[in-house]
C-alpha cells in the first residue's frame, strides 16, 4: 500500500499511547515523529516540515481542562497556519473538541479511538494540507506574476493620427470584460496593447498571463491551457494548473490564436461558451473567468471562408477588433522609436552619450520594415553595440545585411543564412507583404512565418 507523502506529528505525554499509535500508523504515513513534550513543538514544526499534527489536550497532571492543548493550536497556526491540527480528547470531553474546532482545529478524535476512523480522518486532513498548499503556492504565483507583467509593460509611442484612433479605442474598451482581437503584422507591437489594456482595465490586480498558441504542438496545447492530473498521461508526473486556471480573474492573452488546428478550436470554444475547464484526467468542471484578449497576423475572415477556422470560435473572440498599423505606415512615428530604442540600449550598454544625426533618421525613415518595430529595435541595439562614436550616422545602418550576415568574400554562407537572408530580401522587396514574399520564394505563408519567427526578422 502506497504511503501518504505528508510528515505527522503526534503530541502526547502518554507514552502508552504513542507505542499504540506507532504500531499501525507508521504503515501508512511517510514520516511520523513523536514527542511527549508539547514545548518541542516549535523545533519540529521548523525542521521536519510538518503537515498534520495529532495533538492530546491536556499535559499537566490532574488539569482536564484542554486550555494547554487550545494555547499549542494556536501557536502552531501561528507558524503556519495551513497546518491541518487534529486534537485527540477523552470521550466525555466534546466541550474541549468543539473549542478546538473553533480555533481552527481540522477535526477531532475521541479516545477511545477506532483506528480506521483515525486514519481516515488523518488522510483527510492531509488531502486538506495539500489542498491549502496548493491554493498558497497559486496566490503566490498569481502574485509573481501580476507584480511581473506591470513592470514590462512599456509605454505607447507614437503621434501618427492611425496610432492615436488604436489608443482611443483601446482606453474605450479597456474597462469592459469583452474580448479583444488585435490583428496586425509581426513586430506591430501586438503585445505591448494587450498588456495596455490589461493596464487600464478593472482586473490589473488579477494575473495577466500569455501564452503563444503558435509554438504549442497539438500534444501539449490542452495539458498547457486546460491542465493535467497527476497520473493523466506518460509524463504527468504531477497536477499542472492550466494558464485558464492561472488567469483566473485577470487576463489571458492568446497570441497567433490563428494557427491552432481546427481540430483543437472545438476544445478552446468549448471553454469559452461553458466558462469552465476540465483537466485533462478528471472529469470535475471548475469554473473560470478570464478576460480573454487575441492576437494574430492573420486573416481569419479569409480562414473562416477557406474552412480553417471556425466560424463560432471567430465570432466569440473578436466582441472588439483592435487593427494595427504596420511601421511604414506610420513614418512620423518611426523617429520616436528610434529615440526611444536609443536611449534604452544606451543605457543598456553604457553609452550615455549616443545620438543619431539627422541624416541617420531620414534613412530610418525611408526603410520599408517587413519586420516593424520589431526590426527597428533590433537594428537599433546592433549600431549601438558596434558604435565607437558619439553620433550615429546613416552609413552605420545597412538594411541589405541587416542581420550581419558574412560577406560572400569571407566565408561560404551556412544554408541558414542564406534561407534567413532569402527571406528578408523578400520582405524588402514586397514591402513587408508576407504573402507575396511567400509566393515568390514558392513556400507556405505559415512557413515564412515560421522562418521568421525561428530567425528573429
Amino acid at each position: 500500500m502506497k504511503k501518504v507523502e505528508g510528515n505527522l506529528l503526534i503530541v502526547d505525554d502518554n507514552q502508552d499511547i504513542l507505542d499504540v499509535l506507532s504500531l499501525f500508523i507508521e504503515d501508512d504515513f511517510k514520516e511520523v515523529f513523536y514527542i511527549k513534550n508539547p514545548n518541542l513543538i516549535p523545533q519540529y514544526i521548523k525542521n521536519k516540515n510538518i503537515d498534520l499534527v495529532l495533538l492530546d489536550m491536556n499535559y499537566s497532571a490532574g488539569i482536564n481542562s484542554g486550555n494547554e492543548g487550545i494555547y499549542w493550536i494556536r501557536e502552531i497556526l501561528h507558524f503556519d497556519p495551513e497546518i491541518v491540527i487534529i486534537p485527540i480528547t477523552a470521550y466525555g470531553e466534546v466541550n474541549i473538541a468543539v473549542r478546538s474546532l473553533k480555533e481552527g482545529a481540522f477535526d477531532f478524535v475521541l479516545k477511545p479511538w477506532d483506528n480506521q476512523k483515525l486514519l481516515s480522518t488523518l488522510k483527510a486532513g492531509y488531502k486538506l494540507r495539500k489542498s491549502k498548499k496548493e491554493v498558497k503556492n497559486l496566490k503566490r504565483q498569481n502574485e509573481i506574476l501580476i507584480e511581473e507583467n506591470k513592470s514590462k509593460i512599456p509605454e505607447l509611442i507614437g503621434n501618427s493620427q492611425l496610432i492615436i484612433d488604436v489608443y482611443k479605442l483601446v482606453k474605450k474598451v479597456a474597462k469592459t470584460d469583452a474580448n479583444v482581437l488585435i490583428l496586425g503584422e509581426n513586430g506591430t507591437g501586438k503585445e505591448v496593447i494587450s498588456r495596455e489594456l490589461y493596464k487600464r482595465s478593472n482586473r490589473n490586480n488579477k494575473p495577466f498571463v500569455s501564452v503563444d498558441l503558435g509554438s504549442l504542438n497539438e500534444n501539449l496545447f490542452e495539458s498547457e491551457l486546460f491542465g493535467h492530473e497527476k497520473g493523466a498521461f506518460t509524463d504527468a508526473k504531477e497536477r499542472k494548473i492550466g494558464r485558464f486556471e492561472v488567469a483566473q480573474g485577470g487576463t489571458l492573452f492568446m497570441d497567433e490564436i490563428g494557427n491552432i488546428p481546427l481540430q483543437l478550436q472545438a476544445k478552446l470554444l468549448s471553454v469559452i461558451q461553458n466558462k469552465e475547464v476540465i483537466r485533462i484526467g478528471s472529469i470535475l468542471p471548475i469554473p473560470i473567468d478570464v478576460r480573454l484578449i487575441c492576437a494574430t497576423n492573420k486573416n481569419l475572415e479569409q480562414l473562416v471562408n477557406e474552412g480553417l477556422f471556425r466560424e463560432d470560435l471567430f465570432y466569440r473572440i473578436n466582441t472588439i477588433v483592435i487593427e494595427l498599423p504596420p511601421l511604414r505606415s506610420r513614418i512620423e512615428d518611426i523617429s520616436l522609436f528610434a529615440e526611444y530604442f536609443l536611449q534604452k540600449f544606451a543605457d543598456t550598454y553604457q553609452k550615455s552619450n549616443l545620438k543619431f544625426t539627422p541624416k541617420a533618421i531620414e534613412k530610418l525613415k525611408q526603410h520599408t520594415w517587413p519586420g516593424n518595430i520589431r526590426e527597428l529595435e533590433h537594428n537599433i541595439e546592433k549600431v549601438v553595440i558596434l558604435s565607437e562614436n558619439e553620433y550615429i550616422d546613416a552609413t552605420d545602418f545597412d538594411f541589405r545585411r541587416t542581420n550581419n550576415f558574412p560577406s560572400l568574400t569571407s566565408r561560404a554562407l551556412t544554408l541558414e543564412e542564406i534561407e534567413k537572408n532569402a527571406i528578408i530580401n523578400a520582405l524588402n522587396k514586397h514591402k513587408g507583404n508576407l504573402s507575396e514574399a511567400a509566393k515568390e520564394l514558392a513556400i507556405s505563408r505559415q512557413t515564412i512565418y515560421n522562418k521568421m519567427n525561428k530567425f528573429g526578422i
